[in-house]
């Protein structure tokens, strides 16, 4: 036999990794599909979706409507359309009738010189991608002030369509269509005439029990009553509606922030504040939804100062909230330190971006909170204060005024002490124990929030389907085994006759 010569193992360790080296460049990197590619794999999902009565591929698809309706142009759009519709299709030139005109560049990928041939469909798709279509038509119109009269009329033009046809497989779609819709009417500077539209629709909806449509069309005409201040009408519609239980997380968020605005406005704290926590953990990823996430934040900041609760610092320190809050820190200080004088500063300077945000008037009502902060920290120091001093230190203007907040300040249990007229002196009495009613309040509040925190986490949970059934054929698995087991040890006769005893091996 001839001698094989043995390589040494550094060189053998080489030849390996050199072997793969060029085995990961001979394997093509694969290319992401382009935005027509992507589109034309939604509409065969949607298609799919509407043959077997899933919805769940429909679901899939507007899953990707929000990285999708960013990459929309022009050009992608016509391609996407002459992709889906066959060349004579009236569909077809319909909807590139509502694409503005675009100009080939000639700024085209090394990828997309020569794209493959795709065959060309030879029929009509189902009326679900029309309507889709028509949605990405829209949002990319949005993109562009001038472009939105054409904007409204096709909205007005896709709402008359989708109820003309009427079919149940095309909720999920409508759902983001009347989000379209509303945000048109918003843009153009006409949402008040987006109300009977979406009044109607919301009727319609609740009677089809179309959860999710019903979701969102209730969210929108509390953005629309909110928009306006009718907070009666809003809260009359929250009243006599019932939001579905089965809605998206986001649904719910958005639900539970306008609810947490029309409770603080109705000087229903501790329900604002139990909503916006609401809102908060429903909603989604900060980086994924920020502009949400701050204006969330920035009425339960507010919220928790009207309650005479002071935030955590660590909140002011979030990356996607440190500069959003910073006007919203300052007030917290100012209220923390009981400073009448910053709480006013503080509120001229930031003036404008409260208005911006609609909390303005939630936070003129810290001014009353500020002196009683004030009070409260002179009641500390002090054992006995004149009225002028109290003028002088929380910047009143009379001592008229200070006997008032004084004296309301006593009744409402934030200081123990009495108010001598004749001499015009406050004498505080003993600091109020950590002991009574309002600390087993506070501690039932906190048990209220942590049962329904575990009851939303139950509702919550999901169960794979038919996983039952997989231990019942491990069971009959096993009965199976055991019964061939018994018949084979019947048959034998017990096989036991031929062995030796237990004391014959030993």
């Amino acid at each position: 036999m001839a001698d094989v010569e043995m390589k040494p193992i550094d060189e053998s360790k080489k030849e390996e990794k050199t072997e793969e080296k060029t085995d990961s460049k001979e394997e093509p990197k694969k290319q992401p599909p382009s935005v027509p590619e992507e589109i034309k794999t939604n509409v065969a999902l949607i298609e799919r979706a509407v043959s077997t009565f899933e919805p769940r591929f429909t679901l899939r698809v507007l899953r990707t409507l929000a990285a999708l309706r960013k990459r929309l142009n022009d050009k992608v759009l016509a391609e996407a359309v002459e992709l889906v519709y066959p060349p004579n299709s009236q569909t077809k030139s319909i909807l590139l009738s509502w694409i503005p005109k675009f100009e080939q560049t000639m700024d085209v990928d090394a990828s997309t010189t020569s794209p493959a041939p795709t065959p060309r469909p030879k029929s009509d798709p189902v009326p679900e991608v029309e309507i889709y279509l028509r949605l990405l038509v829209l949002h990319h119109l949005l993109t562009n002030s001038s472009t939105l009269p054409q904007a409204l009329k096709l909205a007005g033009e896709t709402i008359e369509k989708m109820q003309n046809l009427n079919r149940r497989t095309m909720d999920p779609i409508a759902a983001k269509i009347w989000f379209a819709v509303d945000r048109t009417y918003e843009l153009a500077g006409n949402l008040a005439d987006a109300r009977p539209l979406l009044l109607a629709a919301q009727r319609t909806a609740s009677l089809r029990q179309d959860d999710e449509t019903q979701a969102s069309l209730i969210n929108r005409l509390l953005r629309n009553y909110l928009f306006y201040n009718l907070y009666d009408q809003a809260d009359k519609l929250v009243s006599k509606t019932s939001f579905p239980i089965s809605a998206a997380n986001a649904q719910h968020a958005r639900y539970h922030y306008y609810l947490g605005r029309i409770k603080a406005v109705q000087l229903n704290y501790s329900a604002a504040h139990t909503n916006l926590q609401q809102a908060i953990r429903r909603s989604p990823p900060a980086t994924t939804a920020p502009g949400f996430y701050q204006a969330v934040h920035k009425l339960s900041v507010v919220v928790e100062l009207l309650m005479g609760d002071i935030p955590e610092r660590s909140l002011f320190r979030h990356p996607v909230l440190e500069k959003a809050l910073t006007a919203y820190f300052e007030i917290v200080q100012a209220v923390r330190g009981g400073s009448l004088s910053q709480f006013q500063a503080t509120l001229s300077k930031h003036a404008a971006q409260f208005e911006a945000d609609r909390t303005y008037s939630l936070i003129v009502r810290l001014r009353q909170n500020v002196i009683k902060t004030g009070i409260r920290r002179l009641s500390l120091s002090y054992s006995r204060i004149s009225l002028r001093d109290i003028c002088v230190k929380l910047h009143l203007d009379s001592e008229e005024d200070a006997e008032y907040i004084v004296g309301k300040a006593i009744r409402d249990g934030v200081i123990e002490g009495r108010i001598l007229h004749e001499q015009g002196w406050l004498e505080c009495g003993a600091q109020k124990s950590g002991y009574g009613f309002e600390v087993s309040d506070v501690f039932m509040r906190r048990i209220s929030y942590c049962l329904e925190l575990h009851n939303q986490s139950v509702k919550a949970m999901r169960y794979p389907l038919n996983a039952h059934r997989k231990e019942l054929d491990a069971a009959e698995a096993a009965r199976q085994r055991e019964a061939e087991y018994l018949r084979q040890v019947g048959e034998d006769g017990g096989g036991f006759d031929d062995e030796p005893g237990i004391g014959e091996g030993y």
